[in-house]
Formats: structure tokens, C-alpha cells, sequence
């Protein structure tokens, strides 16, 4: 389906990211509402491209719309006739990575840029959860199967749905991943050893939105910028509030600044989507301390 034909269709529909009741008008409203849209209904470049606008909020997305169209209607044009996902897998890796020149960023791999599709289609390079939400939305736009996957400190992209899918690597231009070197890269992460490829899991598309927006907090957080890795955290919950480690890390955040008050809400509303026993004692004990030293301030 050529791409323009496709973004005219997907605007009638209030399931669209981009076009969510856009009579509620900030982008804010939009994100916001995406918590509520089923996760295949979620578009995986519309969704980020919103995202990243929150930090943008004067900058046009058509642009940025249009180079995504542009990948789309090539390899549109050139794979029409493709049936064999090797073959598709390849065009898209000639399309994205080799005539638009889409690959990660090994000089500067901490960058926040990387993790902020706006910047990433500017720069021409980012992280493998950009890069794969990339070469994710463009196959699906023509009907072929694609998944990220998740792959321990990587991500990965699946083509195909057969008996024998194709992995790509999008950080390296696309290029073909085997099964051994699939093993080599799990193996690779320190404590955690190599196990079998199909243990190696599809990312629902929220939690791909979930990983781009965590790569930026835990970067921000690392830069000293608490400010900044808290409103990501935030906007973590707020399009997945059933995600209950963001909930953990406001609330450690906010407790290191002082918002005692908020550092509850946050935990208070852990406690209501988590069912893992740990997680929820050690909430309960959280929140339990947080009371403990208000009432020892106060009678101080």
C-alpha cells in the first residue's frame, strides 16, 4: 500500500496515535491518551514521533512524517513482488540502512539524540529501539510481519512470521543475524548466560515505546539531570501506568527531592498494578518508612 494512501486511511481512524481526538489539542492530551488504545493498535513511528514532539513542541513533524514516507514508497516500489521474508528483510536493510543511511550511532552511543526520533531522523543515527521502530512501522505499512525483539542490552528486528523468520540488526544497517551470532550477543551480557534463540522474545509495541523512553531517563539520571529523568519517568507512566518500575522510580526520585507526597502517590499506585509479592512488601515498607520518619518529623 503506498505510504501517503496508507496516512490518509490511518487519520479516519480514532485509533491512530497522531490523529487521537485532536480536539483535545496539546500533544500532552495525545500521549495521554494512548494508555488507552489496545497495543496492536498502536503506530509504532506515530506513537514515537509524538513522543519526541513533547521535547519539540515548536518543531513541524510533517517533515519528519515525509521521510518516513519516502522509505516507505521505495522499498513499496521495489518489493511489491517480494514474498520471502529474506528478500524483504533485505530490502528494507537497502532502503533504511544503505540508501537513507539509518544506522547506530557506536561514536556517541549515550547521546539522548539517540533515543529521540526527531533527532535520530535528522542525525541518521540512534539507538537499536529507534532505529527498529523504524524498519518495524515501514514492513507493517506494506503488510509484511515485524517485530523488535528483545534482545539483553540490543534490539534486534524480526521479519516474517513463517517457520523461519529473518533477524535484522538495524544498528548495523540491517545486516543479517545469525543464530549463532544471536547466541554470541545474549552471551555476551555480563551474569546472564547464552541461552537458546527462541527464548528470545517480540516486544509489544508499548514496550518498545517503553525502552525508547527508559533509555532517556536512565541517560538523564546519569547526567544529573533528576528534572529531566523524572518527566520521562512520568511520561512512562502515563502511557503505560500498568508498568510499575517507572512508578518505583518516580518515587525514588521524588523522594530524593523532598516530595514526600508525590513519592506516595507514586508508590501507592505501584502497589495497585504490581501482584509480584517482593515487589509489593517491599512497597508496603516503603510507604510504611515514609510515615514512620513523617511522624518523627512532626514530633521533632
Amino acid at each position: 500500500m503506498p505510504s501517503m494512501a496508507y496516512r490518509q486511511q490511518i487519520r479516519m481512524t480514532p485509533l491512530c496515535i497522531g490523529g487521537l481526538w485532536p480536539h483535545l489539542g496539546p500533544m500532552n492530551a495525545t500521549i495521554t491518551q494512548l494508555s488507552l488504545v489496545d497495543d496492536e493498535d498502536i503506530l509504532l513511528d506515530d506513537a514515537a514521533l509524538a513522543l519526541a514532539q513533547l521535547d519539540h513542541p515548536k518543531t513541524a513533524i510533517a517533515p519528519y512524517e515525509d521521510v518516513i514516507d519516502a522509505m516507505a514508497d521505495r522499498i513499496a516500489d521495489k518489493g511489491i513482488d517480494l514474498v520471502e521474508d529474506r528478500d524483504r528483510a533485505a530490502l528494507l536493510a537497502a532502503v533504511i540502512g544503505g540508501e537513507f543511511g539509518f544506522a547506530g550511532d557506536s561514536d556517541s552511543y549515550d547521546a539522548p539524540d539517540n533515543a529521540d526520533l526527531i533527532r535520530v531522523i535528522d542525525r541518521r543515527r540512534g539507538l537499536p529501539v529507534a532505529l527498529s521502530i523504524l524498519y518495524v512501522a515501514i514492513a507493517r505499512r506494506l503488510g509484511w510481519s515485524a517485530h523488535a525483539l528483545d534482545v539483553p542490552g540490543h534490539v534486534l528486528v524480526l521479519v516474517g512470521d513463517t517457520v523461519a523468520p529473518v533477524i535484522i540488526d538495524p544498528f548495523r544497517g540491517g545486516v543479517g543475524v545469525r543464530p549463532a551470532e544471536l547466541a554470541a550477543l545474549i552471551a555476551a551480557v555480563p551474569g546472564r548466560p547464552a541461552t537458546a534463540v527462541r527464548s528470545v522474545a517480540a516486544m509489544p509495541n508499548r514496550a518498545v515505546l517503553i525502552r525508547l523512553l527508559r533509555n532517556q531517563a536512565t541517560r538523564a539520571e546519569g547526567a544529573g539531570d533528576i528534572e529531566r529523568a523524572l518527566v520521562l519517568y512520568e511520561r512512562i507512566t502515563t502511557i503505560a501506568p500498568e508498568y510499575g518500575d517507572a512508578w518505583w522510580d518516580r518515587a525514588r526520585l521524588e523522594l530524593g527531592g523532598g516530595d514526600i507526597s508525590a513519592a506516595r502517590g507514586s508508590l501507592t499506585a505501584m502497589l495497585e498494578v504490581t501482584r509480584d509479592a517482593d515487589a509489593r512488601a517491599r512497597i508496603t515498607e516503603t510507604l510504611a518508612a515514609i510515615g514512620r520518619n513523617a511522624a518523627h518529623d512532626g514530633d521533632a
